[in-house]
């Protein structure tokens, strides 16, 4: 009789039944014959600390974090990699063996990789980018497409001093410009990304016109409900490349659980299916 525990890896956040997580990891424990759980694990605020550092104890390896704790569960964790300091933000934690806490944000390295994998010749150096939207989504593509050699990424957001709060962080590489010019923005633009919600389900429409993008032009959304936004449809019907944002969230959880689970994982048209389905 073994003492050695299965390893069990999981998503924090408040509210936490809209995670597609659990239907990412379950697929692949599955697919890989791996022992192991990843279960959903709503926290309440005042209860996040105390929950997240018992977890190790519990058997935990790891968890992804959701809203709204991204933000506050830096000043919680033993250490943080660069690109999370950076962004101001985690969604991936592991657990060590002392039980110190690791934090690190893979959200970059999935809409980057998504990019990659839906359109291979995809170029971030290949000219702007123009990136809708400052919230913590827009922080983690607007420091991936700067990694990646973007020579300059134009942001846009209803709030202007929002944008500007990301201008003062990222650098001289990221120019700020009103919402209401964002019609012209895209005239030069080689890469075009909405990081807000709108379009979403539920969500008021992305009223933005692609009329002035050149062909050639990538265009992509972070949401991925419905799968084709209006804004990709939009971005189809002008010829241009449109990727959907459901191979972000599938290719931000590769890193987590081959941390937790030791296999580095696969995202392939039966992933989709799966996550599509639930």
């Amino acid at each position: 009789m073994t003492t050695e525990r299965i390893p069990l890896a999981g998503v924090v956040g408040w509210p936490i039944s809209h995670s597609k997580s659990p239907r990412i990891h379950g697929y692949w424990l599955k697919k890989y014959g791996l022992e192991g759980y990843y279960v959903p694990v709503g926290i309440r605020l005042q209860e996040f600390e105390e929950t997240l550092r018992s977890m190790p104890r519990l058997g935990f390896v790891g968890v992804n974090v959701t809203i709204p704790y991204k933000e506050s569960v830096l000043a919680i964790a033993n250490s943080v990699t660069d690109r999370a300091a950076l962004i101001g933000a985690a969604n991936t934690i592991s657990f060590r063996a002392d039980g110190g806490i690791h934090a690190d944000n893979t959200d970059g390295i999935g809409f980057i990789n998504n990019l990659k994998q839906e359109e291979p010749d995809w170029d971030a150096t290949a000219g702007t980018a123009v990136v809708l939207g400052a919230g913590g989504a827009a922080r983690a593509v607007i420091s991936s497409l700067l990694a990646e050699g973007a020579p300059k990424v134009i942001l846009a957001n209803r709030t202007r001093a929002r944008g500007e709060v990301l201008q003062s962080h990222f650098g001289g590489r990221v120019e700020v410009r009103n919402w209401t010019e964002v019609h012209d923005l895209f005239s030069d633009a080689a890469t075009i990304v909405n990081t807000t919600s709108l379009g979403m389900v539920g969500q008021p429409p992305l009223e933005v016109s692609l009329a002035k993008a050149p062909f050639g032009a990538l265009v992509t959304d972070i949401v991925y409900n419905p799968l084709k936004t209006d804004f990709l449809l939009q971005a189809e019907q002008r010829g241009l490349l449109a990727v959907d944002g459901l191979g972000m969230l599938l290719h931000q959880a590769v890193p987590g659980f081959h941390d937790w689970f030791g296999q580095r994982p696969e995202v392939d048209a039966a992933l989709r299916e799966a996550v599509l389905a639930s």
